[in-house]
């Protein structure tokens, strides 16, 4: 509101203005509609249960359960490196197929033009018939 202000100084010390409306050369500013109440989202509590989930195995037992903590440490990375070897083999399997798919035929392509080439339920002398009047009219 501070703008106003000035502006109404200013309007006030020039002698044509002082008696006439002053509303046109004030800035108009229009108020914001904020709604105070947003939409809250109620928690579905979970059914209580007295026993603590169970603890995750830790990775020395899962080392114990596949056999993998008896093996040496050459073996271990051995057998890490066949795995990662494998899973990347696999991506690139999928990327390739991905990469095959883009010039494959659509199944719809094929669709249809068995549908416009099998379509022999059109009476061939009737057809004739339009065309021999339509080509008599013209001439």
């Amino acid at each position: 509101m501070v703008p106003a202000l000035m502006i109404k100084r200013e309007l006030a010390k020039d002698e044509a203005l002082k008696n006439e409306d002053w509303s046109r050369f004030l800035p108009q500013i229009k108020k914001k509609r904020i709604s105070k109440k947003k939409a809250t989202v109620k928690k579905v509590k979970k059914e209580y249960t007295p026993f603590p989930p169970p603890r995750p195995e830790s990775k020395i037992d899962q080392q114990l359960a596949s056999g993998e903590y008896f093996l040496k440490e050459s073996e271990r990375k051995s057998r890490q490196k066949t795995e990662i070897q494998a899973k990347t083999q696999k991506s690139i399997l999928k990327q390739k197929e991905k990469r095959k798919q883009a010039y494959l035929v659509p199944k719809e392509v094929t669709q249809r033009s068995s549908k416009v080439n099998s379509s022999s339920d059109v009476n061939v002398e009737a057809l004739k018939a339009k065309v021999k009047k339509i080509q008599k009219k013209k001439t």
